[in-house]
């Protein structure tokens, strides 16, 4: 007498079809060699550090992605870019306070109404650390995608046309597509 009978081919097969279905799953769950940061501030130094991790992360072979979100849109701004005059007076207001381009870029502490800026930029060129400039370019050669929350510009009134040619515009769900699937997601 036998306590567990043999399973039969349709058995076999719907076992084997479940194995399928739950390999698929984990799968899809299991992150990809990616990474997804987004940036929050528009300051220098913390701009420096995201560019330091999305190219470094980019060169050890990681499909990197950097979410430009509320201050963080000014590192996307092109230098001298205008402003549509079609702007809200609060819209006009945020220009003003806000940086026009990394070039205008303060650093979070110590920032002496710009001479600290200056001085981080003075000793980044004395010990050969490349400016953030450089490191836009080089996460752009590195393939890094760039993409500026579209909500972040209505709110802040960012248009297009003051944007890098080669940033995307995207939503929240763009990030999370991103994140979702990747190793390392990071808050700057």
């Amino acid at each position: 007498m036998t306590l567990f009978a043999e399973p039969t081919t349709e058995d076999l097969l719907r076992q084997v079809d479940d194995l399928r279905r739950e390999v698929a799953e984990l799968r899809e769950r299991t992150p990809e060699d990616r990474a997804a940061i987004v940036v929050f501030s528009g300051e220098l130094d913390r701009l420096l550090a995201s560019l330091v991790l999305a190219t470094g992360a980019a060169a050890a072979g990681l499909e990197t992605t950097m979410f430009f979100t509320f201050w963080g849109l000014s590192a996307l701004k092109k230098k001298g870019a205008s402003t549509v005059s079609e702007k809200s007076l609060k819209e006009k207001m945020f220009a003003i306070m806000t940086p026009g381009s990394t070039e205008s870029m303060g650093v979070s502490k110590l920032n002496f109404f710009g001479v600290g800026a200056k001085m981080l930029r003075t000793m980044m060129k004395e010990k050969n650390v490349s400016s953030v400039e450089e490191m836009m370019d080089l996460a752009r050669e590195l393939g890094v995608k760039m993409i500026a929350c579209t909500m972040s510009m209505d709110v802040m009134g960012v248009e297009r046309e003051q944007l890098a040619d080669d940033v995307e515009l995207g939503g929240v769900a763009a990030f999370m597509a991103e994140a979702s699937r990747a190793r390392v997601s990071l808050f700057v």
